[in-house]
């Protein structure tokens, strides 16, 4: 960490200590969510850019026919990437995905595949061919927060997807047969853990200045939880996290649906 890193994250660690942040926002509050649906129509089955402070995501989903998991022979398959563009962040890097892709497109596939919000019963075709939906998530602008951003974008181009028109064993890309059956709406909340204190939805700096990291996706019920960072949380502190996750993913959702 370079000498102008270590001031930036100084200064947020004090003002966090001071119960205060740098852009004036409560601990409890979210940045400025833009969420627009449909963004790319034309190229995907459905799509939606998130925007949620200085941080922009674009998700777009795409359907195809493949074959399912042995273990589940009648279910259709879902599956999440994530690229970090180099024009998003100075540190992003093109080449093979970096760690941090890896893990924000395993804490999105989580909270949407541990909701269930995709019956993925209705994705089955016939033996051995289902519904394959590929949700791809393209980081524009990396302003802090890209697992909720990406969250949130996904469950919304989700909920904003078409199906494909299945004839004689080919698809018929431009004609529609009805919507994906996406039922639920999880939704992610992230907290960092500076000091003593519990920040919702971090910028980039208090990212960096973070002890530990915690993301609840939530719907009617707990759905998921990842950890990141080396730091700890207490019992009260995660409950406290859970209960601002039902109040504030509530809100959210209102936006999305």
């Amino acid at each position: 960490m370079n000498v102008e890193a270590c001031l930036k994250r100084d200064y947020v660690r004090i003002l966090a200590n001071n119960n205060e942040r740098a852009d004036s926002r409560k601990f409890d509050e979210h940045r400025q969510i833009e969420i627009q649906k449909s963004y790319v129509s034309d190229k995907a089955e459905g799509s939606a850019l998130v925007k949620l402070g200085n941080t922009s995501v674009l998700v777009g989903i795409k359907m195809d026919t493949g074959e399912p998991f042995p273990d589940r022979p009648q279910e259709g398959v879902m599956m999440v990437t994530a690229e970090l563009r180099p024009g998003a962040s100075p540190y992003f890097e093109t080449g093979p995905p970096r760690e941090e892709a890896v893990e924000l497109a395993r804490v999105v596939d989580r909270g949407i595949r541990e909701s269930k919000a995709i019956d993925l019963g209705k994705l089955f075709i016939e033996e051995g061919k289902v519904w394959m939906a590929f949700i791809d998530i393209h980081v524009l602008d990396d302003g802090g927060n890209l697992i909720d951003t990406a969250g949130i974008a996904a469950i919304t181009a989700l909920l904003n997807s078409r199906m494909p028109k299945y004839e004689d064993g080919v698809v018929v890309r431009g004609e529609w047969n009805g919507k994906l059956p996406v039922s639920r709406t999880p939704i992610p909340c992230t907290f960092v853990k500076i000091g003593d204190k519990i920040l919702l939805d971090p910028t980039t700096d208090e990212e960096y200045a973070m002890d530990a990291r915690l993301t609840i996706a939530t719907t009617d019920t707990l759905n998921a939880m990842q950890k990141g960072g080396t730091g700890t949380f207490t019992k009260n502190e995660i409950q406290r996290m859970v209960d601002m996750a039902f109040e504030k993913g509530g809100e959210i959702r209102k936006l999305v649906e």
